[in-house]
């Protein structure tokens, strides 16, 4: 293995300071989800490291527990080498073209690989999987990248899709019915075969989220991967399937297996990331075929509709909506898929739009499938603020002027106000930025904005400082 390649070990040894390590036991029954929403609701966003997790049986697991690796925008940025978080959408719709492509090593190169359980030594109760919330059915693999193969052109696809341990040997599984894996295992049953399939756990956050890059199917994942991780990803054939579905060698954990041809079961209820409980639903499965390791594999889960599960595909969402409007819209700056809006959002930023060019970027935007809203704001609104944001459509939109709504488009996954049923629903988009000028060069129509003056300001601000903040209310 190269010193240099990297993965979650070397992360966490250059950001010390970004991890929260509990001092006591903590159980993976609900304890150490409960300890994200602690932080949450006091709007801290540390990575949390369980060194003494308790299996559900009272015996606790030889493996630590990661949390909330991509909890903050501000620590999903540093991972990709960006100084300002509000910079990811231009970042994540430049990716492709600034492809990586991955490398191959060999099983004894690949740390992954250092344990190999096959058979009927595999054994999934060995991994400390969470029930997270108290609607879950069961312990769910949450930050598991599901990897699979189109049978025709070979080209593999990656998601993050939850994955519920329901035996020694066999998982239940969410592939959306839009995804793209979906379609992969589609085509297998098509011919009559179990697709064959790998979920790996545990790596760099920025290789974590360079995964969640959109794309066009079918398109492998891993150059953009590399393009995120600023290095080239290193694979390594998985043991069950050899190349035909490659696993990255300095992940933590690998489960590999088939999802066998039209067998769905009932899967779920399972926290989502609506905040909701997910439904029930009939899903596939996984036979599991092996399970590999590193030898002091750190396991790592995702909090299930909290921060770490949101930011980073959120902020792939804001590099494809980028990529969509900025052909319609050259004065597009910026974009933002706002967690108070879960994924159903997004707010647009403009500088000095052309007359129709922030209503061409808003209906290009609403064809996102997830949105239900979208909004444009001027570059004066800081878009990742949601209390200037809802300034902006308080005092700066009039609904009758501004508002475009269009029915019948296609619906977002788990929405939990659809109708059962319903294969479309209606979208809005709000347009908030300030009317043109009356004449080139002329201000916009705006009222002053009320503000001080930056000397009072800096005095404020020392004897801000200056104070002690202890027992503060928080805002």
């Amino acid at each position: 293995m190269s010193e240099t390649a990297p993965d979650l070990r070397t992360f966490l040894a250059a950001n010390p300071a970004l991890v929260f390590r509990p001092g006591s036991p903590l159980s993976v029954v609900e304890e150490i989800t409960a300890v994200l929403h602690a932080l949450e609701a006091e709007k801290r966003q540390p990575v949390v490291l369980v060194g003494e997790p308790v299996l559900a049986d009272g015996t606790k697991s030889d493996m630590k527990v990661l949390c909330n690796l991509t909890g903050s925008r501000e620590v999903c940025a540093a991972a990709l080498g960006l100084a300002d978080h509000r910079d990811s959408a231009r970042h994540f719709a430049d990716l492709a073209a600034g492809e990586i492509a991955p490398v191959t090593v060999q099983r004894a190169e690949a740390p992954v690989q250092v344990i190999v359980a096959e058979g009927d030594q595999a054994d999934l109760r060995v991994l400390p999987a969470l029930k997270q919330h108290g609607g879950d059915v069961g312990h769910y693999i949450t930050a598991g990248h599901v990897v699979t193969a189109d049978p025709e052109t070979g080209i593999d696809n990656m998601a993050i899709q939850r994955c519920w341990v329901r035996e020694p040997r066999l998982m239940g599984i969410y592939p959306y019915p839009t995804s793209h894996n979906r379609l992969n295992v589609e085509k297998y049953w098509d011919r009559g075969e179990a697709c064959p399939v790998a979920v790996w756990i545990g790596h760099h956050p920025a290789l974590a989220i360079g995964t969640q890059a959109k794309f066009a199917y079918p398109k492998s994942h891993w150059a953009a991967a590399g393009a995120a991780l600023g290095a080239p990803v290193r694979l390594v054939p998985s043991v069950t399937h050899g190349d035909l579905v490659m696993v990255p060698a300095d992940a933590e954990i690998v489960i590999e297996g088939f999802i066998p041809p039209h067998r769905l079961e009932a899967e779920g209820p399972f926290a989502e990331f609506t905040g909701y409980q997910g439904p029930q639903v009939a899903n596939p499965v996984v036979e599991v075929t092996a399970v590999t390791r590193r030898a002091d594999a750190i396991y790592h889960d995702c909090g299930a509709g909290l921060a770490d599960h949101l930011v980073p595909d959120n902020m792939a969402m804001e590099g494809a909506i980028f990529a969509m409007c900025r052909a319609a819209a050259p004065a597009l700056r910026r974009v933002h898929v706002p967690m108070s809006g879960r994924r159903f959002h997004a707010y647009l930023q403009f500088e000095n739009p052309r007359p129709g060019e922030v209503r061409d970027a808003l209906t290009a935007a609403l064809s996102y499938r997830r949105l239900k809203a979208v909004m444009a704001f001027d570059e004066d609104i800081d878009i990742f603020d949601d209390s200037q944001a809802m300034w902006a459509l308080a005092t700066r939109l009039q609904w009758d002027r501004d508002t475009i709504r269009i029915d019948r488009l296609s619906e977002a996954n788990l929405d939990p106000s659809t109708p059962p049923g319903a294969g479309s629903t209606t979208k809005v988009a709000l347009d908030a930025t300030l009317p043109l000028p009356r004449r080139p060069g002329a201000p916009k129509p705006v009222p002053r904005v009320n503000r001080v003056n930056e000397d009072a300001l800096q005095v404020a601000r020392a004897a801000v400082d200056a104070a002690d903040p202890a027992g503060w209310p928080r805002a």
